[in-house]
C-alpha cells in the first residue's frame, strides 16, 4: 500500500473513532455534534480559502504555494470528515477514481446517470 493510502486509512480510522468521542475534547467530534450543516459550512469555507490561496500563489512565491498546499490539506481533511459523517471513507473516493482510469473526462461525465 502506498504511503498516501496509509495516511488516508489512518485518518479514516481516527474520524470514525471521533464520531463517538466527547465533543468537548475533540474538534472533529464537535463538528459531528453540530451536525451536517456545520460540516458542510466548513467544507465550503475551506473551498473558498483554497480559491483565494490559489489566486494568491499564481505568482509562484514559495510561501504562497505553501499556503495553498495547507489550505488544500484543510479542505481534504474537512471533506474526509464529511465522508465519515455519511458512513463513507477515502477508500470509497479512491475506488471511484480508480474506476475512471482509462476514460476520458468527457466519457466519464457522459456515463453518469442524470437526474430526471
Amino acid at each position: 500500500m502506498a504511503e498516501a493510502e496509509r495516511i488516508l486509512d489512518a485518518l479514516d480510522a481516527v474520524l470514525r473513532e471521533r464520531r463517538t468521542a466527547d465533543a468537548d475534547g475533540s474538534y472533529v467530534a464537535s463538528l459531528y455534534a453540530r451536525g451536517l450543516n456545520r460540516i458542510l459550512e466548513k467544507v465550503g469555507e475551506e473551498a473558498t480559502e483554497v480559491i483565494i490561496a490559489a489566486k494568491d500563489s499564481a505568482g509562484g512565491a514559495c510561501d504562497r504555494r505553501d499556503a495553498l498546499v495547507g489550505e488544500v490539506a484543510d479542505l481534504w481533511f474537512h471533506t474526509l470528515v464529511l465522508l465519515a459523517s455519511q458512513d463513507l471513507s477515502s477508500r470509497d473516493v479512491l475506488d471511484c477514481l480508480a474506476s475512471r482510469f482509462g476514460l476520458s473526462g468527457h466519457e466519464e461525465k457522459a456515463s453518469r446517470s442524470r437526474p430526471t
